[in-house]
């Protein structure tokens, strides 16, 4: 048997336990990946599949991060961005359901239709799935690859990183054992190897003036949203104090810089089947009060029900195969923990733990209230009750999520940052590794009393993009600080544009990026900032990445451009032909990404087209409700906002709108 086999066979009976010892693994290696995200074992088997010699460090005890935490329900964007590794993730997971053996509760038959973004028959792939199908495919591709992983290896964040100037040499984890490399990956989402190496970084929200952006930094939301539920312990009384994490005034102007992260949550897997379901217990520590928004919310809202229709809230029932489902947060009072993200990326172990258990606690218990509180309506209690957790998904965690969401924690200050300029294609990064797709997407922050004695909310905003190029410089710390380390993850982004960059096949696809500069660095000992991007971007191409829009071929990107402002142009064309828009050359000059246009001109144009063409509507915010119903738009929030006297819009998005304004005129799909 040739030597290369039995070594690789010997590593695969390690691989095939739960962990491998640490002090039987070499110390010294081409690359060490920091972090079992999916990110990082897409970066580890990049680098075995070139050859290089790498070890992955989990920190905890299991692999995949939130791709094997229960989000199944994958923030795709738009799938044919999604290319490399990340695609045959999800390539493997198609081939896993086509075996009819592996549908145990419901036949595929059955379970395509209950989602139309679950499965993609054209590109083969599933992008809805049971966590433990993603661990078992995560693991193949581990096996495969024979490369070993050491879990429980948390750094030691007080003296656990050694450099030679700008160098890392090694890392040594709290266990005492150190680990050398040439290169290392920090894959974590929280960033601790970066911040541990001197690597500069922010947390929270830059302010909007830092890079003259719209969505950065407070984002009040309008007040109707929650003006039916009172702030107070006591409905209405000020002096009754005020409920669990409401701030007594709003964080800071709008628009403002602040140290705050958006809301975590854990991302559910339930099911409705009585032979695999384990009902929810009243966790220890059940504190009511907790809950007592949730309630106030489903009183101002008759109609309120688990699920992911229009007017569903509470949490959503996203079906994933075999009768299951990916519960997220839905609306406004849900699953996230708002205001207790806030430590987290700084927190020590000891402090996370804690704060995951709370996290724990809080679902939990919202779970049980709203299946056993005599206060909530009868039909939503017997709704929830029907759920349960799946007695054979996470087996050996008390079958809940092992991954809480970290939606966003550090992010670096590299050698380039990703802003929302690039979400709305003002700006275009030369030096693309990924494509994000997926809309600029942050959760809520905070929740504060208003002036008027209101409850209100803030940061959350849901804005559509176009595909968009993540360049390598935004993965690349700056030379001073290091030159042998890459973060694919807390990469260097404003906190508006890491809402769309934040999802698990970006992460996968820049993981395995970073891996591949690596590997031409390695070459001839190059700092990771030298790295030839024509170089890398053969190498990518050649793994089946995808590096450009479809809208915005490399070889063409003026084109491109003018394509777009094309279909604009015939939206407007269209609008004033209907008598809505009597000046088209306003229109087509400033509907562009990086223009700005009157918040008065696009709300009276949407009032006047929903009114004629929907149904009768009083004021602007009633009309873009109304195109949020229709699913035109995504999120009424941001027009509301924006689209009133003295306030202004970005003309990226209203060449959108004009368009799908366009669509509701008569003779048009």
């Amino acid at each position: 048997m040739p030597r290369y086999l039995i070594l690789k066979l010997f590593l695969f009976s390690l691989l095939c336990t739960q962990a491998v010892r640490a002090d039987s693994l070499s110390a010294d290696y081409d690359l060490v990946v920091y972090g079992g995200t999916a990110a990082g074992v897409m970066a580890a088997v990049q680098a075995a599949r070139s050859g290089d010699s790498v070890i992955l460090l989990e920190p905890g005890e299991f692999l995949g991060g939130m791709t094997t935490g229960g989000l199944g329900a994958t923030d795709t964007g738009r799938g044919s961005t999604v290319g490399g590794l990340a695609m045959e993730f999800y390539r493997r997971v198609y081939d896993h359901y086509l075996n009819e053996g592996n549908w145990t509760h419901e036949t595929r038959e059955d379970y395509l239709p209950r989602h139309h973004l679950n499965v993609n028959d054209s590109l083969k792939a599933h992008w809805f799935f049971e966590p433990k199908v993603a661990s078992d495919v995560m693991a193949e591709m581990i096996e495969e690859n024979a490369f070993p992983v050491v879990y429980h290896a948390r750094l030691d964040r007080e003296n656990g990183v050694t450099k030679d100037g700008n160098r890392i040499t090694g890392i040594r984890t709290e266990d005492g054992k150190s680990y050398r490399a040439k290169y290392f990956i920090d894959a974590t989402y929280e960033g601790d190897l970066m911040a541990e190496a001197g690597v500069s970084y922010i947390v929270g929200r830059e302010s909007n003036d830092d890079f003259k952006e719209t969505l950065n930094g407070v984002q009040t939301l309008p007040a109707y949203r929650a003006a039916h539920v009172s702030p107070y312990k006591v409905a209405g009384d000020p002096s009754s104090g005020l409920l669990p994490r409401i701030l007594p005034e709003r964080p800071g102007p709008e628009g403002s810089a602040d140290g705050r992260t958006q809301a975590y949550n854990f991302r559910l897997c339930l099911t409705d089947v009585p032979e695999n379901r384990i009902a929810i217990e009243k966790p220890e520590g059940y504190d009511p009060m907790e809950y007592e928004v949730v309630l106030r919310h489903i009183q101002g809202s008759p109609d309120i029900m688990p699920g992911n229709g229009k007017k569903s809230g509470l949490f959503t029932l996203t079906p994933m195969p075999n009768r299951k489902t990916d519960s997220n947060n839905k609306n406004l009072f849900s699953t996230d923990y708002v205001g207790m993200s806030w430590d987290w990326a700084e927190a020590s172990y000891g402090e996370r733990e804690q704060i995951w258990n709370q996290h724990k606690t809080y679902t939990q218990g919202l779970l049980w209230f709203l299946g056993n509180d005599p206060r909530v309506p009868a039909h939503i209690r017997e709704e929830v009750l029907r759920w349960g957790l799946p007695r054979d998904e996470f087996v050996d965690n008390g079958h809940w999520p092992h991954q809480l969401y970290v939606r966003e924690a550090r992010r670096m200050r590299g050698a380039a940052v990703v802003t929302e300029h690039n979400a709305t294609g003002e700006d275009v990064a030369a030096d693309s590794i990924a494509l994000a797709s997926y809309p600029l997407d942050s959760h809520l922050v905070s929740l504060y009393v208003g002036p008027d004695g209101t409850l209100m909310l803030e940061g959350a905003f849901f804005l559509p993009v176009t595909p968009f190029p993540v360049g390598y410089e935004t993965i690349t710390p700056r030379r001073e600080e290091c030159e042998n380390l890459l973060v694919p993850v807390c990469l260097s982004s404003t906190h508006s544009a890491f809402g769309s960059i934040r999802m698990e096949p970006v992460f996968m696809m820049l993981g395995q990026a970073a891996a591949a500069a690596i590997g031409i660095a390695e070459q001839n000992g190059a700092a990771v900032q030298d790295v030839p991007y024509a170089d890398l971007r053969a190498q990518l191409l050649d793994l089946g990445m995808v590096l450009d829009p479809a809208s915005k071929p490399a070889a063409s990107p003026k084109a491109a451009s003018q394509a777009e402002s094309g279909s604009t142009a015939v939206a407007v064309d269209k609008l004033a032909k209907a008598g809505y828009i009597s000046n088209a050359n306003y229109w087509t000059a400033l509907a562009r990404p990086g223009k700005q246009m009157s918040g008065t001109n696009v709300g009276v144009l949407t009032l006047k087209v929903v009114s004629k063409n929907i149904e009768p509507v009083e004021n602007v915010t009633q009309a873009f409700e109304v195109l949020e119903r229709e699913g035109l738009i995504t999120s009424s929030d941001y027009w509301a906002k924006r689209a009133i006297p003295g306030g202004s819009c970005d003309g990226g998005h209203v060449a959108a709108l004009l368009e799908r304004l366009s669509s509701l005129l008569p003779g048009q799909s």
